[in-house]
């Protein structure tokens, strides 16, 4: 992988996102974050995929006793059934990974709960095998701030990249003039972007002003 230069940014063309286990059983003891930020993380993430046409695997791990993927997150894919897992480590359930190997894609994008297991097994593994890793904090939780931060410290060693869901669209859209795509991440910022969608919002607000008086 690239550390630097252009080729380190993220393409939506050789991307692929990868969301684990955010279920009922794992927010009950998410204590590294407040849940509901991991939430809006999460989704906001999950609409910049779609908006980039980013292919996008839902998985969750025995979903009869950890709980169906929360709805925020299955409403973005009403049409995609997650796939639901015995292996703790997703890397290892080739129902996931046949899907990353056919899209041919290496840079993998990897948010999970909880942070230290779900995510951090399977990045270590898809490392080993030649993938770039693009671990998204902020839409990933531990069970412990510890746990969070030693998992990312320990994947960081073995070669991932951190990075958060905000800065992870805005790579994929890189140049506002890509009119495409630049309506719907004003969307999905000004929903989901905290301050940031906020202040676009206000930022709207004056705008629609100004062009009213004919200033």
């Amino acid at each position: 992988m690239s550390k630097s230069g252009l080729d380190a940014l993220l393409r939506p063309e050789d991307s692929i996102l990868v969301l684990i286990d955010h279920q009922p059983y794992q927010f009950t003891n998410l204590n590294s974050h407040e849940p509901t930020m991991i939430v809006n993380n999460v989704v906001g993430l999950a609409k910049g995929a779609k908006v980039f046409n980013v292919p996008t695997i839902l998985t969750t791990v025995i979903e009869e006793r950890g709980g169906y993927l929360i709805k925020g997150l299955q409403d973005v894919f009403p049409e995609q059934k997650p796939i639901d897992r015995t292996f703790i480590n997703t890397w290892q359930d080739p129902k996931v990974t046949d899907i990353v190997k056919k899209s041919g894609r290496k840079q993998l994008i990897i948010a999970a709960l909880w942070t230290e297991i779900c995510l951090a097994m399977p990045v270590i593994q898809a490392l080993g095998e030649g993938y770039d890793v693009f671990i998204v904090t902020d839409a990933s939780g531990g069970t412990s701030l510890e746990a969070h931060e030693m998992a990312v410290r320990r994947m960081v060693q073995a070669g991932a990249v951190p990075i958060t869901w905000m800065a992870v669209v805005s790579e994929w859209q890189r140049d506002w003039a890509r009119e495409e795509t630049g309506a719907g991440l004003a969307e999905l910022l000004a929903e989901h972007g905290g301050a940031s969608g906020v202040a676009f919002a206000w930022e709207m607000q004056l705008l629609a002003a100004r062009a009213k008086s004919g200033v």
